[in-house]
């Protein structure tokens, strides 16, 4: 494992940083497509479930606000 440089060292080799990217991007595990559908799929129920919840919310919060303003007419 070679050290880490630092900006006063020398100018790094480009040929050689491509070719060690390439070698880094080889040991990346890459989801099958069939994950990446149920993972997108479950984020976007998420999303939405969290989005619902947060307008309940919202919306509850305003009647209640609502409410005791409307206390003092």
């Amino acid at each position: 494992m070679r050290p880490v440089k630092t900006a006063s060292m020398a100018m790094y080799n480009p040929l050689q940083f491509i070719q060690e990217v390439r070698q880094e991007v080889a040991k990346v595990t890459w989801p099958t497509w069939k994950e990446v559908w149920v993972t997108t799929l479950m984020v976007i129920i998420m999303v939405t479930l969290a989005a619902l919840f947060f307008l309940a919310a919202d919306q509850l919060l305003g009647w209640f606000i609502n409410t005791i303003l409307g206390l003092g007419r």
